[in-house]
């Protein structure tokens, strides 16, 4: 059974970081591009970042330069570090894996002063 948990969101000023993680089991992790997805209130899923097996990065134009992408294959686990963050930043975010539909239950990220 492909299972992906996320973890670390939470309530964070204008400004502040937070760490995402997500956690994965059921697949060969190793071998898949992962993303970060995310949705705000009222509105649709966005993409946010993707990083490949091969370590290379893409981030969509409204974080560029504020969050960060990484994982670690021997852990399955795969990592968004959020700085600077933005009101509009606060969404649901979910890690997914690409190709399928898979996608964890999700974490809330407020920004908020």
């Amino acid at each position: 059974e492909v299972q992906l948990v996320e973890s670390g969101g939470g309530m964070v000023q204008p400004g502040g970081s937070l760490r995402l993680s997500c956690v994965t089991s059921g697949f060969t992790f190793s071998n898949y591009t992962m993303n970060w997805v995310r949705q705000a209130p009222g509105k649709g899923l966005e993409w946010v970042s993707y990083i490949t097996s091969f370590g290379a990065r893409n981030y969509a134009d409204s974080v560029k330069g504020r969050f960060t992408i990484s994982r670690d294959n021997a852990k399955r686990a795969v990592y968004l570090q959020m700085n600077s963050l933005k009101p509009e930043d606060t969404a649901v975010y979910y890690c997914s894996r690409r190709g399928t539909g898979d996608r964890g239950q999700g974490t809330q990220v407020t920004v908020s002063s």
